[in-house]
């Protein structure tokens, strides 16, 4: 069946589903609110409504996002031509999960509480199957090439304890994963989406070893390879002032970014703060010209990719709220959907 055929119908569902989206005046009047019960009370004014009942109360917001989420998520399912593109979204989600349950398991062998709150419901593998391979180490149960990555950082972590290697190895297993499950649906887009995810994730990773001071040589260990920037040219900046990074990266994708960066001033915090949010919409770009496409598969990641930034939207401003931030600050963290 050719892609028109298969597709044209799913991206017409999703055009439908958009529907779902907070319109920018509601999203507005969140922003506004004085206080988290009145940026509560203008998103029970949209789909979230449904889930608000079950949440738990005002304290528990965290649900009534991964809830929509779930939703769109179940959704989706029924009509994409291809689940992979559906699987490919939910991946980060497993390996999230994963460290989460390592994470927990270090902390039962020092005493200390595990954090299974902090476990996500949108991979595609239910946390209870992977907390019960991990915990009983049947790593045969575990898919992704994890069955491998697991017992090695675990064993890590017996030697020296370093965690920042255990989710550097995780995410470059994740990485691999989502390279190979995006090439069973061939398409540009797709790929190049993944890239960009990568070099988000490389960029990210850059500014969170400058700002610890982390030698020049174990850097390379921390960046990823398929980005559409090399990795040798993002070591080459890594000596370079934090402020001076969009300068040396402009000619490369991710450089028109990251450009109003050079004039935030040299606060590293706050520009690391900063450059999340312009990652994120570094990343949205790389899919959002499919949407004049209504046949092209990419419809699909670009619809789930909108709707996460839209949750995280959410959840800044619920968080902000309830921290009494200012409301022109939590502007300036909002993502572009």
């Amino acid at each position: 069946m050719a892609q028109s055929e298969r597709y044209g119908y799913a991206v017409s569902r999703l055009r439908a589903m958009e529907s779902r989206f907070i319109e920018s005046s509601l999203m507005q009047r969140m922003l506004d609110s004085d206080d988290l019960s009145g940026a509560l009370k203008v998103l029970g004014e949209t789909g979230y409504v449904q889930w608000m009942a079950d949440s738990g109360g005002e304290g528990h917001f965290d649900r009534i996002v991964e809830a929509e989420l779930d939703y769109v998520l179940r959704e989706a399912q029924h009509f994409v031509p291809d689940l992979q593109l559906v699987d490919l979204y939910r991946l980060p989600y497993d390996f999230h999960n994963v460290k989460v349950i390592l994470k927990s398991l270090f902390r039962k062998a020092s005493g200390e509480v595990r954090r299974w709150d902090l476990l996500s419901s949108l991979g595609t593998v239910p946390s209870d199957d992977l907390i019960t391979a991990i915990e009983s180490e049947d790593y045969r149960m575990l898919p992704f090439g994890l069955a491998a990555v697991v017992p090695a950082c675990i064993a890590l972590w017996d030697q020296n304890g370093t965690l920042p290697e255990i989710e550097r190895r995780i995410d470059a297993q994740l990485f691999r994963t989502m390279m190979a499950l995006g090439r069973e649906v061939p398409s540009e887009g797709i790929s190049d989406w993944i890239s960009a995810r990568i070099d988000a994730e490389n960029v990210r990773n850059l500014g969170r070893l400058k700002r610890t001071g982390t030698d020049l040589s174990k850097v390379r260990l921390f960046l990823h390879d398929e980005g559409h920037v090399p990795v040798d040219h993002l070591l080459s900046i890594y000596s370079e002032p934090f402020e001076f990074w969009s300068r040396s990266l402009a000619f490369t994708a991710v450089g028109p970014t990251l450009i109003s960066l050079s004039a935030r001033g040299s606060d590293l915090g706050l520009l690391l703060v900063e450059m999340e949010k312009m990652l994120d919409d570094y990343v949205s770009s790389a899919i959002h010209p499919y949407r004049y496409s209504p046949f092209a598969p990419e419809n699909v990641l670009r619809y789930l990719w909108m709707k996460e930034m839209e949750t995280k939207n959410v959840r800044i401003l619920l968080v902000g709220k309830s921290n009494g931030a200012e409301k022109e600050l939590l502007r300036g963290l909002l993502r572009h959907v």
